[in-house]
């Protein structure tokens, strides 16, 4: 087994954590504390080739492995988790979809613009009435004279509302007994995004709710075979969970770095707070179990690059990632003291940012069903 990192993802690595601490970090605050969508760093990133990383460069991609994308995620998570689900979002649930599943002509349509992050994609599953229960879908789509028409609702989609979003993938109901996937763009005379969410955390993502009334678009706006939208979905979500447990990582880390940083400068009873073995106790275990988790990240990343089975590995990264993410944003505040309170200290932000990973991509409780499950198969 070899631990190391290939020279072409070290430098990947390099180059994103430069660009999180030189582009992302100056900007972080002020795009929290305002809520505005950070289109400068996402337009920077399109250019990297970022938005597009482990889709082929024949389809507009970077030609990049899971693993890198896994690594890009961590690494801007570190600084910023709202910058970080703006790109994961996007890769792991607007472009999987039609990579995965769409056809030909689709490909062609919509990857270039995705890919070199000109444009924006998002995945509507959610709805009131289910999320956890996938399976409970309301929104309706029924073939009428060549085009579906689309009723219903979706809630807490992310990247849906932009100046630069191209398109949501839905699922609806497509017959009594069959879930399917249409493509729906922007624009589309019927579908209307809503006013976005005042949320605890990821205040410069965008995350809103969705409607469709009457809303038409073409048949050939199906995605993947008709009925197949629900296994396609859960394969989509199978990969989702490995950006969403790398952000778990990157959020860990960040929290230890400022919890590292403010120790060894905050002076108390003559010496530096670091030097006290309470604290290097919470750091300690913080690294070891932050250690722990990247392994298993990695190794979720390493078998879909390796074309193996790893929904079973996604799901315990991901519980374990989100569970360490708040673990980790609370000791870093214990240890900030009354400053971890403060939203100028951006540990504030990450304390906030922490929860939803722990509920997004699969709740908790959906991961220990789906590690089970496997276990007593």
């Amino acid at each position: 087994m070899i631990f190391e990192l290939p020279d072409e993802t070290r430098l990947l690595q390099r180059t994103v954590r430069e660009f999180a601490q030189s582009e992302v970090a100056p900007a972080a605050e002020h795009l929290d504390a305002t809520k505005s969508f950070p289109y400068e760093i996402v337009a920077q990133m399109g250019e990297l080739g970022w938005m597009g990383i482990p889709f082929p460069e024949e389809v507009g991609g970077a030609g990049g492995t899971t693993l890198q994308y896994a690594i890009a995620v961590e690494e801007l998570t570190r600084v910023d988790s709202s910058v970080a689900i703006t790109l994961c979002a996007h890769t792991s649930l607007g472009v999987q979809p039609i990579y995965l599943f769409g056809s030909e002509a689709q490909r062609e349509r919509y990857l270039p613009d995705l890919c070199a992050g000109r444009k924006l994609g998002a995945f509507g599953l959610t709805e009131p009435g289910a999320g956890s229960d996938a399976g409970n879908t309301l929104t309706r789509a029924r073939l009428h004279d060549g085009e579906w028409v689309i009723d219903g609702a979706k809630q807490f989609i992310t990247n849906a509302g932009t100046t630069i979003s191209g398109h949501v993938a839905i699922t609806a109901r497509t017959g009594q007994d069959e879930i399917s996937n249409l493509i729906v763009e922007n624009g589309t005379p019927g579908y209307e995004q809503g006013e976005p969410y005042r949320k605890m955390g990821w205040h410069a993502s965008d995350t809103r709710p969705l409607t469709f009334e009457n809303c038409r678009v073409p048949e050939e706006n199906l995605l993947g075979p008709r009925g197949n939208g629900f296994r396609q979905f859960l394969k989509v979500l199978d990969i989702g969970r490995i950006g969403v447990a790398a952000m778990g990582v990157g959020l860990a880390q960040g929290a230890l770095d400022q919890a590292i940083a403010y120790a060894k400068e905050r002076q108390a009873f003559g010496q530096s707070i670091g030097k006290f073995q309470a604290i290097q106790i919470k750091l300690a275990d913080m690294a070891t179990e932050i250690e722990a988790a990247r392994l298993l990240v990695y190794k979720a990343a390493w078998l879909k690059d390796e074309g193996r089975d790893f929904s079973l590995t996604a799901a315990q990264a991901k519980l374990k990632t989100g569970r360490l993410a708040v673990r980790c944003a609370d000791e870093a505040v214990q240890i900030h003291g009354g400053y971890g309170y403060i939203e100028e200290y951006p540990i504030c932000r990450f304390y906030r940012d922490a929860k939803i990973l722990t509920i997004g991509e699969g709740t908790d409780e959906i991961q220990q069903m789906v590690i089970a499950r496997s276990l007593t198969a």
